[in-house]
């Protein structure tokens, strides 16, 4: 088994959408199709503040993570956040996760980030699991208020 994590580009469209559909399933989401395409240009515009990276098993195309970097008032340098990590159901537990977290870590170091945080469901074990071997809970209580769309 060869196992790579690389940075997403075009040609990882076709193999990137049934994991970012099976994300959104995961969490119970529905977006429409143009905010998926909206989605994909960003992480194909080198000018935007969004990157992708997807992991390969044998050059298969198995999992996927999407992140950015923001400044912070409380900090000298950026913060990275992971927003999305998926991997395929039959892939999970095989350390794919990990090193796509690994992979986002790298970045962040290299960037010169100050941190690295992401945010999960209270009741992803499966995923709580393995983000525990990195980093404990922050104990933050997130608030969220869904705004008039334009």
């Amino acid at each position: 088994m060869t196992l790579a994590v690389r940075p997403l580009v075009e040609s990882d469209k076709a193999a990137w959408l049934p994991l970012w559909h099976g994300y959104l399933e995961f969490y119970e989401t529905v977006l429409a199709d143009a905010q998926t395409e909206r989605t994909w240009s960003r992480l194909m515009d080198p000018d935007y503040n969004s990157h992708g990276k997807v992991v390969t098993v044998d050059n298969l195309v198995v999992g996927m993570t999407h992140y950015s970097f923001q400044t912070s008032t409380w900090a000298k340098e950026n913060y990275c956040y992971l927003e999305d990590l998926f991997v395929v159901p039959s892939s999970r537990g095989s350390g794919l996760g990990k090193a796509l977290i690994n992979s986002v870590l790298e970045e962040a170091n290299a960037s010169g980030s100050s941190r690295l945080y992401w945010n999960t469901d209270a009741t992803n074990a499966t995923a709580r699991k393995l983000y525990d071997t990195f980093t404990q809970v922050s104990g933050k209580v997130q608030y969220r208020m869904r705004l008039e769309e334009r």
